[in-house]
């Protein structure tokens, strides 16, 4: 066990945590069959410092990516990923839907 520094939250026990895997590069717009399997089936696995996507299920519900050392689980940093692809996160508080007022 260990701990994992939530970016809104701070550190918490690693089993407030999702593991989500390795941060990948999506293929391009239109891939080749070769490469949409390589993009869903294929992982480096590295024994060493790995960029993964962990989500904080039972705490603020953010998406994150944390740095880690796999042969230690010593983590390195975490951070909220910049978009990509012209996309905008949408905020923590979105995530909640609003109330209809009565």
């Amino acid at each position: 066990m260990f701990l994992l520094a939530c970016p809104h939250c701070g550190p918490r026990s690693v089993d407030e945590f999702k593991y989500q895997g390795e941060v990948t590069r999506r293929p391009p717009e239109r891939p080749t069959l070769r490469e949409l399997t390589d993009y869903v089936y294929f992982r480096d696995n590295v024994a060493g410092v790995q960029r993964e996507w962990w989500y904080h299920g039972t705490g603020c519900g953010l998406w994150f990516v944390a740095e880690r050392d796999t042969r230690t689980n010593e983590v390195l940093r975490t951070e909220i990923p910049e978009p990509s692809r012209g996309r905008t996160p949408a905020p923590v508080e979105a995530a909640v839907p609003d109330t209809p007022a009565v």
